[in-house]
């Protein structure tokens, strides 16, 4: 067995192990994704994922959270992935197939990266919810946090408005309302500060991550609940614990996600963390 090659790359502190399955596919159970995601026994990162072969765009990529779940949508991981292909093809232009759906990637000014994450969607099979509720009130509580907003953009969240989002106990709070009997296939859960019109403070805890230091589609989703609210514009800098990132939600429904991304570094994984 041989070792296999990764990149370790980041979005405002939202790391990824990427591992390129394109030429020789790797099938990796729960556990071998906590064992390589877990930050002392392993690479460490919030996801693990793998590019594979698409016939509908240039890449697949398969997206597994820290706790070994597969998810439809990353953010940042999208940015990150764009950021490879573009750079292998030498193209300022990239198409990324995943779960949720085809996204369309571009270099933007000061070297980063702009992801069309597709259309938010708002109604509530769609989220998914266990039952027909408003998605504008769910009417959901807990502690200081209610009357949260239902976004998805190919992943679940639940976004809260508070005036103080530091102070709220989102590690106590968050990992009980993520698995609320309300989101079937659970959710991330969002902490919104709206500072001004075109600039939100956002903490998120993530479905099978935790706290998080960024979240692309929790940004995306934020900036879509607060202009629902009538509480922003449709295109706002989201300051998360990681740095800001700029989201544009477009007349046509799209979300725009635009921000930075870094390589880490690239290693080799040792055999025994693979298949």
């Amino acid at each position: 067995m041989t070792a296999r090659r990764f990149i370790k790359m980041h979005g405002l502190g939202n790391d990824f192990v990427i591992l390129d399955a394109r030429a020789a596919p790797i099938a990796l159970t729960p556990e071998q994704v906590r064992v390589i995601a877990d930050r002392h026994a392993g690479v460490g990162c919030d996801q693990l994922i793998t590019l594979e072969p698409s016939e509908r765009a240039e890449v697949f990529m398969r997206i597994h959270n820290h706790d070994g779940g597969e998810v439809a949508a990353c953010g940042n991981g999208a940015r990150c992935v764009a950021n490879v292909i573009m750079r292998e093809k030498d193209s300022d232009m990239a198409l990324i197939e995943t779960a949720a759906g085809i996204l369309h990637a571009e270099f933007a000014e000061g070297e980063k990266v702009a992801v069309d994450m597709g259309a938010a969607r708002l109604d509530w099979h769609d989220i998914p919810l266990a039952e027909a509720r408003d998605t504008l009130h769910l009417g959901l509580a807990l502690g200081p946090l209610a009357d949260p907003v239902a976004v998805s953009l190919g992943n679940p969240h639940a976004v809260f408005f508070t005036d103080e989002a530091e102070a709220i106990d989102l590690a106590e709070l968050g990992p009980r309302l993520e698995t609320d009997p309300l989101f079937p296939e659970r959710a991330n859960i969002e902490v919104a500060e709206v500072q001004a019109p075109d600039v939100i403070r956002l903490r998120v805890w993530e479905r099978g991550v935790g706290i998080t230091r960024a979240c692309g589609t929790g940004a995306c989703a934020a900036l879509v609940a607060a202009h629902r609210r009538g509480l922003a514009c449709r295109r706002a800098e989201v300051r998360l614990d990681g740095g800001p990132i700029a989201i544009h939600w477009r007349d046509d429904g799209h979300v725009i996600m635009t921000g930075p991304v870094a390589t880490s570094f690239t290693g080799e994984m040792d055999p025994s963390l693979l298949p």
